[in-house]
């Protein structure tokens, strides 16, 4: 058995994790980044749009390598074709650019080896070590060989299917309405407007929405997400988006380039994200906009804060639960306001029809908000059409 001895071992080299990795190793701290598949960031499993807007606070400089694309904005369309037009900074978390996500992923895991990380690809956990309740490891393979990893802090970054967690004795289950399968076609030889990403709810996709990213002038990513407790079958995800695609002429000449398929949580954030000797970052503490699925600025974000956290316990000498929630207190400080009334308006939306969608984008295409948020649109429809609302009375106090 191969042993390895390290500060700080982060599990997952997505962009939490290499987030993590990267702010772990500028503080000083010995760093392994380690990664169950050959490739980073390949398969992708992802819309790819993402916005600049928290960019700097995590050190990631917009590159040519990674842009696909750059949009103005979204387009958000009800069931009867009327449409929402809203720009850039209005549009949230996951417009501004389509992604080339596999060299993103590659980029971000280059910073944390820069700042100092060591990584290991083809390389799993197969379950913890701990000593006196305290994390202490992973056991698991490399490259086939049996591995032990022995770090102070472990940081979990291991995605959606994260067993971190659960090993470490983590609540991290998920309802099916807390899940929204998904699916994905690159099209090519297609008629899109590269300006806007488009998005399109209602009945076509109950619980979620269909999206439309362009990726150039006649490449998009076509995707479909739908709440898994409104599916009839496995088949249900790629049928629905099928028959919309066939009934827009400009998608439904395209090839596709390749197709993927997964799953997204959908679900509150989790209760507690950490626990002696480790952290939970990104997708793996469900830190995921209930509303849109998008994860990666969170993901991100959580990243830099579990490892700044990581590297002052190592300093202080300190592991513990009650060192550790200083990363948890960051996060919940940064985001969970945002999340939780997100999660509520999902709640919500998934049970709104196609006629009361139609009113909310009709008056909402009629006003200018400075910024789209669940609140700033409750409240707008709530001036004009206050019966629209009035079952989401709880969202309506100031954030």
């Amino acid at each position: 058995m191969r042993t390895i001895e390290t500060d700080v071992l982060v599990v997952g080299a997505g962009p939490a994790g290499s987030m993590a990795a990267k702010y772990a190793a500028l503080g000083g701290a010995r760093t392994l980044l380690i990664e169950k598949r050959q490739e980073i960031g390949s398969p992708v499993r992802c819309g790819e749009g993402v916005s600049r807007s928290w960019m700097e606070e995590c050190g990631v400089k917009p590159d040519p390598r990674w842009i696909a694309n750059q949009v103005e904005g979204a387009r958000i369309y009800a069931p009867n074709g009327a449409c929402m037009i809203v720009n850039e900074k209005q549009a949230g978390n996951e417009v501004g650019i389509v992604l080339e996500r596999d060299q993103f992923d590659k980029a971000l895991a280059e910073q944390a080896i820069k700042a100092g990380a060591d990584v290991l690809l083809k390389t799993y956990a197969s379950n913890i070590t701990r000593s006196n309740g305290t994390v202490t490891g992973i056991t698991g393979k490399t490259l086939g060989e049996d591995l032990e990893v022995k770090a102070k802090v472990v940081i979990g970054a291991d995605g959606f299917e994260s067993q971190v967690g659960r090993w470490a004795g983590l609540h991290t289950g998920l309802k099916t309405r807390d899940v929204d399968a998904t699916l994905q076609y690159r099209l090519a030889n297609i008629d899109c407007d590269r300006r806007y990403c488009d998005f399109y709810l209602g009945s076509i996709a109950p619980g979620g929405y269909i999206w439309v990213f362009p990726k150039g002038e006649d490449v998009a990513n076509v995707g479909i997400g739908v709440q898994l407790s409104q599916l009839q079958g496995k088949a249900d995800t790629r049928s629905l988006l099928d028959r919309w695609i066939a009934r827009q002429p400009g998608l439904a000449k395209g090839k596709p380039l390749d197709i993927v398929a997964g799953a997204v949580s959908t679900c509150k954030p989790l209760p507690k994200t950490v626990t002696g000797g480790l952290m939970l970052v990104g997708d793996a503490a469900r830190l995921i906009d209930p509303i849109t699925g998008g994860g990666i600025a969170n993901g991100c974000i959580s990243g830099k804060l579990a490892g700044e956290v990581a590297a002052q316990a190592l300093q202080a000498g300190d592991v513990s639960p009650q060192f550790l929630h200083k990363y948890e207190r960051a996060w919940r400080a940064r985001m969970e306001k945002t999340l939780l009334r997100n999660w509520m308006a999902k709640e919500k939306l998934v049970k709104l029809s196609d006629d009361v969608f139609n009113r909310i984008i009709a008056t909402l295409a009629e006003v200018n908000l400075p910024h789209l948020t669940t609140y700033t649109l409750l409240k707008a429809v709530q001036e004009k059409h206050p019966e629209l609302v009035k079952e989401l009375a709880e969202l309506l106090t100031e954030p």
